[in-house]
């Protein structure tokens, strides 16, 4: 078993330790932030057919009802990453009351 030491501070100077670490992340965030972008805008069919764990009719029947909003562009579906979110915590809701 390791011994921990507790060591004590006067409040200044840990208020400064502080402000430093968050300026700290803070940076790091805005450094990462291009790279780390996770958000994407539009899914298309497949990604959404994968993500949903459904068949791509049911993702039919989704659109045909009105549950997942879409946009087609020359033919091609597409879905608001925030469209599917919403879907999926309705989805949530939904069985969660059942």
């Amino acid at each position: 078993m390791q011994n921990m030491e507790v060591v004590t501070t006067e409040q200044a100077t840990f208020e400064l330790l502080r402000q430093k670490l968050d300026d700290f992340v803070r940076r790091m965030d805005d450094l990462c932030a291009p790279y780390c972008k996770r958000h994407i805008e539009w899914l298309d069919n497949c990604e959404v057919t994968r993500l949903l764990a459904v068949s791509s009719r049911t993702l039919q029947t989704y659109r045909d009802t009105g549950k997942l909003p879409y946009s087609q562009i020359n033919g091609k579906i597409y879905y608001k990453t925030s469209d599917v979110e919403a879907f999926i915590q309705n989805q949530r809701k939904s069985s969660l009351k059942a």
